[in-house]
């Protein structure tokens, strides 16, 4: 099943201040993030921002926010997926493959996924964009969510597959970003 630029939308969960410093690897994910954001935006990929309780865990890093440039969709449950406001904009989009990432891998990413699946979409979870405070609980949780039906991917085998071709006008760009 090809995920085409077309049929895709993103989902950023939880990449926030009080958080992000205890997570494992935090700053190769920063960089993994940069670029996969990057280049979803030289592909004109629409994404939908999440915050979890920013009162206690604040909010989206700057870094992130700086790029993304969006109003988060606040939430206190888990999954993204229960907060409305964010199935709404989920729906209005009407494109069926959702790329996941953020932090933490085993909670909210996890559940969002799940309620992701049962609501019809197609996650497509984006390995080296997603971790835990423990890498042990971040390979637990990709396992159970691509075993629930989630689809496993890199940031770069991502990025050329939503390219398409080395004929795309974007594919100059791709590249020198993954480098």
């Amino acid at each position: 099943m090809r995920i085409l630029p077309q049929n895709t939308q993103a989902l950023v969960v939880d990449i926030q201040e009080k958080l992000f410093p205890h997570i494992s690897q935090n700053e190769e994910l920063l960089t993994n993030c940069v670029k996969l954001i990057k280049g979803l935006k030289l592909l004109e990929i629409p994404f939908i921002l999440n915050e979890q309780y920013p009162k206690g865990i604040g909010h989206t890093i700057p870094k992130i926010q700086e790029l993304l440039q969006l109003n988060a969709f606040e939430k206190v449950t888990f999954s993204c997926c229960q907060t409305p406001a964010t199935m709404e904009a989920l729906e209005k989009q009407k494109r069926k493959f959702v790329i996941v990432f953020g932090i933490e891998a085993h909670v909210c990413v996890l559940q969002s996924v799940i309620d992701l699946l049962e609501a019809g979409f197609i996650p497509v979870l984006v390995v080296d964009c997603i971790s835990s405070r423990k890498l042990s609980d971040k390979e637990v949780a990709i396992s159970r969510m691509v075993q629930a039906g989630a689809i496993p991917t890199t940031s770069e085998s991502l990025l050329f597959e939503l390219c398409i071709s080395a004929k795309n006008q974007i594919f100059k760009e791709i590249s020198q970003l993954v480098k």
